[in-house]
């Protein structure tokens, strides 16, 4: 059984810990967590990378007061109440694991796992009932322009959604995939369906709602590498609604963009990494009235997509005892949409929501072993692991 937070949350901080203090610890996690310190939310308590100059660096630069190169005699000696993971994706179903054995909610970078099976490991760890859960960073899903649309969509405001664009089309060079950890199945997972769009797909299901099946192609175009590099899919969801993907590493004119059209209008996201309400446009149609097309167009106060407003909403979730979006089902549909398009891709099959089980290759590895894809085997004792 899991054990207990440290002290029930309510009437004090926090506390958390940061795993991992690369460029998106630093750059996203940490600054995060600053501002909710600055609120009295929050208190950075420990951080671990099993580099110790580069933690000893990291807690001076941020005034934490201890620095760790062992997850578990931080959780120990620390008690954390939250632990935000921001190492590659191959470490994070063990230090997920390890956080909620000893009681702490999960934030975790993604992508979340390499696999379905992995996500369902960490989630066989979550408490049953009032957490700890173990929570993705989709940070996409929040602000005030995708909750205004969401909204709009499941009232059918606008009518019925029926036909949609999904598109993460951004730009990688060799230098990139240098990182000895990147384009591997083992260590990264997949390319940039899992790595780089699945932010997309996770906004697009936010406001579409379940998807029903997928038909896929994936190619390895530029790149030397284990996964693709490039990927297009065609989804239907249990609306009805259909929808076109592409995610892509070879595209100098990046964009990430939604286009979702509804019977009376047309909603368009288009950003890079991050949206606010400019960037997003509704357009109706000619018959629509002024006054309603008006209302539409009301995003009310400019909350941008940020690590910020996803941890907020974490942190109530967290002082409510109540299951975090993007964690649990919530945050399996997305990678259970990524793992689809890679079978649908590699079988040249349509793949149907809910059919990846146990038993099935994909589910225990994105390339599925299929011939071209599944990686060569490589002798014992000779693997990488990753920086």
């Amino acid at each position: 059984m899991t054990p207990p937070a440290s002290a029930p949350l309510a009437g004090r901080r926090i506390r958390a810990a940061v795993i991992g203090t690369g460029a998106i610890a630093r750059g996203s996690h940490l600054p995060a967590l600053d501002r909710l310190a600055a609120e009295g939310e929050t208190e950075v308590v420990a951080a671990v990378d099993i580099d110790g100059a580069a933690v000893e660096a990291f807690c001076a630069e941020g005034g934490i007061p201890h620095a760790y190169t062992d997850l578990e005699r931080m959780l120990a000696e620390q008690r954390p109440d939250l632990v935000t993971i921001c190492t590659p994706p191959t470490l994070h179903r063990e230090q997920s694991v390890a956080a909620l054995r000893a009681g702490a909610w999960v934030w975790c970078e993604k992508p979340p796992v390499p696999t379905l099976a992995d996500y369902d490991a960490v989630q066989a760890e979550e408490g049953a009932d009032g957490g700890p859960y173990a929570s993705i960073v989709f940070q996409h899903r929040f602000g005030s322009g995708a909750e205004h649309v969401r909204r709009l969509l499941a009232e059918q405001a606008m009518g019925r959604p029926l036909v949609a664009h999904c598109q993460t089309t951004w730009y990688r060079d060799t230098a990139y995939y240098a990182v000895p950890w990147r384009g591997r199945w083992r260590t990264e997972g997949g390319g940039p369906a899992m790595g780089h769009g699945i932010h997309q797909m996770d906004l697009l299901l936010e406001l579409l709602g379940p998807w029903s099946e997928v038909r896929a192609m994936a190619g390895r175009l530029v790149h030397d590498v284990e996964t693709e590099d490039v990927s297009t899919a065609l989804v239907r969801f249990e609306n009805g609604a259909m929808a076109t993907i592409v995610n892509s590493v070879l595209s100098p004119d990046e964009v990430s963009r939604i286009r979702i059209d509804c019977e009376r209008a047309t909603v368009e996201l288009t950003h890079l990494y991050g949206h606010s309400n400019d960037n997003w446009r509704i357009t109706p149609a000619p018959d629509v009235p002024g006054d309603r097309a008006a209302a539409w167009q009301d995003f009310g106060p400019d909350v941008p997509s940020s690590h910020l407003a996803q941890l907020r909403a974490l942190v109530a979730s967290m002082r409510a005892g109540e299951r975090p979006r993007s964690s649990g089902a919530d945050g399996r549909t997305s990678l259970e949409l990524v793992t689809a398009l890679y079978k649908s891709a590699f079988t040249d099959a349509t793949v149907e929501r809910g059919e990846i089980g146990t038993g099935d290759p994909f589910y225990t590895a994105l390339h599925g072993g299929a011939p071209g894809w599944a990686p060569a085997a490589v002798p014992l004792g000779t693997e990488e692991v990753p920086a």
